[in-house]
């Protein structure tokens, strides 16, 4: 029997003439770091993904910005980046709850400029007390919320139209209010105002919350951990937990150590963290956090399991007011005024368009169902470090929007993306 030249193949089979020219070469380098890297996220659940792509991004953007200046990373310019996240914030988590259940909601702008101009008003116009008039702004926002998501839920109209006519609705009624007086300063002293302002110098306060995080994440992973193994689901292993754990102090005492050496722990970030705690609880560990995600997974499936459909999206629209009108006053307070000015930017879409983009870049997914609160706090990092490095670098606005665009745009597509590739996995 003739045998090629290239000689008999292992699995018994001839291997045929072989080809004209060169062997081909060997893998480069290049390619087994490819190789490696794609097994690595092989291992990356895919809801992790996102947001491990976000951290290394963001270390890109701190290390781009620190090289250009030295000032970046300073302990004052990453105390003032804390503070000035806040605002925004507490909006986009407001977002990510409409997100959920696959819906949007383009009038948080709006509400909270409404809500900045409804306290300035009725606190300095009008001598009501600063902690009533704070009230009355926040619950002007649930009201709201619960009128958008009644004429979407049981009137049937779309919510993108009816927030879309909210924009330009509560826009106007702020400029309305502020019309007459123009701009209203706010007492600098006064509780608005030291939402912003307001910093615990003892170095204790900081450690202390760094250490709380750190102590409660072990605690409901291990948790959590039991529940899964129980109910035979997948589950992390205690040396997985181990490691974030050891991740997780590191971050929280460096930005500790940080703050410190600045003026301390800002009351604005212990109020961020205190909401996306809170939200992350409400929506993970109880049952009325679980009917948001079923009913993004499907509306009529959610219906089918006895979910009343309407009364969460009511809900949804009501967090979503409640929390633009509270981060509204954040940004009030950052200004220490409420201005036409400024009720135009928040009105035009600026607010709107980096409240959703913080949910989005963090991995909070447009199509609903995928996300969590925690994912804001790294898309709105990725923002204001943009915003704040191009101001230190004196680069102009359009530069930064066109910057900002293009990374939301690349956020979405990872995220259909990604939707894809689960949707071939799991026909």
């Amino acid at each position: 029997m003739a045998v090629s030249r290239d000689g008999p193949r292992r699995d018994g089979l001839s291997a045929g003439p072989a080809p004209d020219g060169p062997p081909p070469a060997a893998p480069g380098r290049r390619d087994a770091l490819r190789a490696y890297a794609g097994r690595v996220l092989d291992g990356v659940p895919d809801g992790e993904r996102g947001p491990l792509l976000v951290v290394a991004g963001l270390l890109v953007i701190w290390a781009v910005f620190q090289a250009l200046d030295d000032n970046f990373l300073s302990p004052r310019n990453l105390s003032n980046i804390g503070v000035d996240v806040v605002g925004t914030g507490l909006v986009a988590v407001g977002i990510v709850f409409v997100l959920l259940i696959r819906e949007i909601d383009l009038s948080v702008g709006s509400v909270s400029g409404l809500a900045g101009a409804a306290f300035a008003v009725l606190n300095v116009n009008q001598g009501m007390p600063e902690w009533l008039a704070v009230i009355v702004a926040v619950a002007a926002g649930t009201a709201v919320g619960a009128f958008h998501g009644a004429f979407f839920a049981w009137v049937g109209v779309p919510a993108f139209v009816v927030t879309l006519a909210g924009l330009l609705v509560w826009n106007g009624l702020t400029l309305y209010l502020l019309g007459a007086s123009g701009t209203i300063n706010i007492d600098e002293d006064g509780l608005v105002a030291s939402l912003t302002s307001r910093h615990f110098g003892n170095d204790l306060a900081a450690y202390t919350v760094a250490a709380l995080g750190t102590a409660g994440y072990p605690l409901a992973a291990v948790r959590r951990r039991s529940r899964h193994r129980a109910a035979g689901m997948p589950y992390r292993t205690r040396g997985e937990i181990g490691v974030r754990t050891a991740a997780l102090a590191v971050v929280s005492f460096a930005a500790a150590h940080t703050l410190n050496r600045f003026q301390g722990l800002p009351l604005a970030l212990l109020i961020f963290l205190v909401v996306l705690v809170v939200s992350d609880y409400v929506l993970r560990r109880t049952r009325w956090g679980r009917q948001v995600y079923a009913l993004g997974g499907g509306v009529e499936a959610a219906r089918r399991a006895g979910i009343g459909v309407d009364r969460v999206r009511v809900a949804m629209f009501m967090v979503s007011g409640t929390l633009a009108a509270v981060g509204g006053l954040f940004v009030a307070s950052g200004l220490t005024s409420a201005s036409p000015t400024t009720a135009r930017a928040a009105g035009s879409g600026m607010l709107l368009i980096n409240a959703i983009a913080a949910a989005v870049i963090g991995g909070t997914s447009l199509f609903g169902g995928r996300g969590s609160p925690w994912s804001v706090l790294l898309g709105v990092l990725v923002i204001q470090s943009i915003a704040s490095g191009m101001a230190l670098l004196g680069v102009e606005d359009a530069v930064q929007f066109m910057i900002t665009g293009g990374v939301l745009l690349v956020a979405v597509a990872v995220d259909a993306l990604s939707r894809r590739s689960r949707a071939r996995d799991h026909p």
